[in-house]
């Protein structure tokens, strides 16, 4: 059906690669524009970060995980992709909004007396539980992949304790509408329409761009760092939603959006992929899961006790963000 379209952009020449990045880029933000409409339609807050926005924001990792898998791709490119989207996103995307506008859970004080408190309250337990589902499932990740490969069976594992996790935040949406004496609206068919869109747009960048990567042998920008120029790509949405709802000042979402991302890469992306080969585990794989348990920990820790991530934290999280950059790239 596109394929016009799509022989017109690779008609372009040295500029299609850019051009398939834009078609990435615009399908990601059809998600998110719909994603935003969404939000006030039942929607809200954590659960709208753990429920909705992973497959918007993460919905790039997962296509890549299936285009890899299935044209029987190198496993070590999906897992580098999953860690370089996860760690981002638990350093440099969430580091970079506290330095610059703080992200505090909990209610100021002026706002104590006006019905914040116990929502907020909520917001923070929903956010430590979204925290620790990152260590939950990254952990069994790592014990899976301890005897340097995930088959077939280890691969489903992760599936479907992914499934088991959206499932009862589904069940939490219906039982908060339930509460509330709302419905999810009679545009849901139409917003779930948009978002397939946006999907196959980011599945037609997507593909595009891995077949044009892996046919480069020499440069930075070539199929010997694919995993890692896939991850950037495709925490661009990440970082967008980041900085949208850390300048509207919505903390909570911040948080959950890209802590519930994380679970998309890790153990979503690396279980489809063993699903169609066995993963092999590469060299990197252990510092990248020690950096992403020690931010992890430094979120667990300032969201417990303080309800917020202090601006110190922020530079702590980008300056652990240099060095997995250094560990992965420059060693």
């Amino acid at each position: 059906m596109l394929n016009p379209f799509i022989h017109w952009i690779e008609a372009k020449g040295p500029t299609a690669p850019w051009l398939f990045l834009a078609l990435f880029i615009a399908a990601s933000f059809l998600m998110l524009w719909r994603l935003e409409v969404m939000s006030k339609r039942g929607f809200e807050g954590t659960v709208l970060g753990t429920l909705v926005m992973p497959y918007c924001s993460g919905m790039g990792n997962l296509i890549f995980a299936f285009i890899i898998g299935r044209r029987g791709g190198d496993g070590g490119d999906v897992m580098i992709n999953s860690l370089v989207n996860n760690v981002t996103n638990m350093t440099l995307v969430l580091g970079l909004p506290a330095i610059f506008w703080g992200i505090n859970i909990l209610p100021s004080q002026k706002n104590k007396n006006k019905g914040a408190g116990k929502t907020q309250a909520i917001n923070r337990l929903s956010v430590l539980l979204t925290l620790s589902a990152v260590l939950f499932f990254s952990g069994t990740v790592w014990a899976l992949g301890r005897n340097g490969q995930i088959a077939f069976n280890e691969g489903m594992v992760l599936v479907w304790m992914f499934i088991f996790w959206q499932f009862t935040h589904v069940i939490e949406v219906l039982k908060g509408n339930v509460r509330q004496g709302k419905s999810l609206g009679w545009t849901l068919p139409f917003d779930l329409a948009l978002l397939a869109i946006g999907a196959y747009g980011i599945y037609v960048s997507t593909d595009w761009l891995v077949n044009w990567i892996s046919q480069v042998h020499t440069g930075f920008v070539s199929a010997k760092h694919l995993g890692w120029l896939s991850g950037w790509v495709m925490v661009l949405p990440n970082g967008i939603l980041a900085f949208y709802y850390g300048w509207r000042r919505q903390p909570e979402t911040v948080y959950a959006s890209q802590i519930g991302d994380a679970h998309v890469s890790i153990p979503l992306c690396i279980g489809i992929y063993a699903m169609f080969h066995t993963l092999v585990i590469p060299p990197f794989f252990q510092m990248g899961m020690i950096i992403l348990f020690g931010a992890t920990f430094v979120h667990l820790f300032f969201v417990a006790v303080l309800g917020q991530l202090p601006r110190a934290a922020g530079w702590l999280l980008v300056a652990a963000y240099g060095v997995f950059l250094y560990r992965g790239l420059m060693k």
